[in-house]
Formats: structure tokens, C-alpha cells, sequence
């Protein structure tokens, strides 16, 4: 399991979320998914990636004298443990939690910038709901969630379908007044 001063690095938490979706990449792909990355730095991150057991070799291969690597990303290594969640200050959190919602607003400002851009068809959306669930509920969500999400996070890649970036966030509101 990586620290969370690894793992949310901004650079690399686009590396990882580069690799969502089963994905096996070369730094050649990588650069061209994060064209605004500096090759050295690229280069460097994914090596700490690498070194902490984030991102593992799959193949080798010699190109015009050079080897390259394609790389994997180990899911289970890219997350965060109870035992550190628990660790971590408020301002740990709140570092952690502004990572994660600037690696959002980069990606749908990526996604802005494009030239033929269409949400509907795209798919595109985000919005909020207000659910009242007590702690049982709340936990019959999770176990629904997870029972939808993982067969489709289970998908390789093949001819018609697109890489889709699923980001949730789920959080306690007021409670009700009594």
C-alpha cells in the first residue's frame, strides 16, 4: 500500500488515473496523454511509482536502442490504508481532498478544451442528490455501488467502447432538526 504523500502528488494522481480501466501504457503513451508534463518529470514520477510497487512492468521491448516498458497499474497498491486514513490530521484530509478535486476540474477542463465537445453524447454529467439513510442503509448503498460498478470496471477495451472516468464523493449532511 502507497502513502498518501506518494499518492497524491498531482502529477502523480493524473499518472494513475491515466491508468483506470485496466490500462497498460508505455511513457511513451503516457506523454501524450499528459502532454503538459515535462518528459524528466514524467519520467521521474512514474519511477517512484514504480519503485513503491504502484505501477508494475508488464513487458519489455527494444526500440531504436532504447527499452521500452509498459507498465500496469496495481489497484490494490494505489490506495490509501485504514491505518494511514486514520493517521492523518484534518489538514491531512483537506490536502488530500483539494488533490482530488483539482485532478476533477483538470480532467472536465481537459475535456472543455477539446474541439468537438457534446455532454449528452459524451455522457458527461455531474450532479448531487440528498439521500436520508441511516448506517444500515448507508452500507446497503456501498454493497449496491460496488455490485454495479465492478462488472463495468471489470471491461477490457474493445472496438466501440471509451474509457469513462467515474468519480464520486460521499459525504454526511446536516442532520435533520429534531
Amino acid at each position: 500500500m502507497a502513502s498518501a504523500d506518494l499518492l497524491l502528488h498531482p502529477v502523480r494522481l493524473r499518472i494513475i488515473r491515466a491508468f483506470l480501466g485496466e490500462r497498460a501504457l508505455t511513457t511513451g503513451d503516457l506523454r501524450r496523454e499528459l502532454p503538459d508534463v515535462p518528459p524528466a518529470s514524467l519520467y521521474r514520477h512514474v519511477a517512484r511509482l514504480v519503485e513503491a510497487g504502484v505501477l508494475s512492468v508488464v513487458s519489455e521491448r527494444r526500440v531504436r536502442g532504447a527499452l521500452e516498458r509498459t507498465y500496469v497499474l496495481r489497484v490494490a497498491a494505489a490506495s490509501i490504508n485504514l491505518d494511514e486514513l486514520e493517521r492523518m490530521t484534518r489538514q491531512d484530509h483537506r490536502q488530500a481532498f483539494m488533490a482530488f478535486v483539482a485532478g476533477l476540474l483538470g480532467d472536465f477542463d481537459r475535456y472543455l478544451n477539446r474541439d468537438d465537445i457534446d455532454l449528452a453524447r459524451d455522457g458527461v454529467s455531474y450532479r448531487m442528490a440528498g439521500l436520508w439513510l441511516d448506517d444500515a442503509e448507508m452500507a446497503d448503498l456501498a454493497r449496491e455501488l460496488a455490485r454495479v460498478i465492478q462488472p463495468r470496471a471489470a471491461n477490457p477495451p474493445r472496438r466501440g467502447r471509451r474509457r469513462r472516468i467515474l468519480g464520486f464523493v460521499l459525504l454526511p449532511g446536516d442532520d435533520a432538526p429534531e
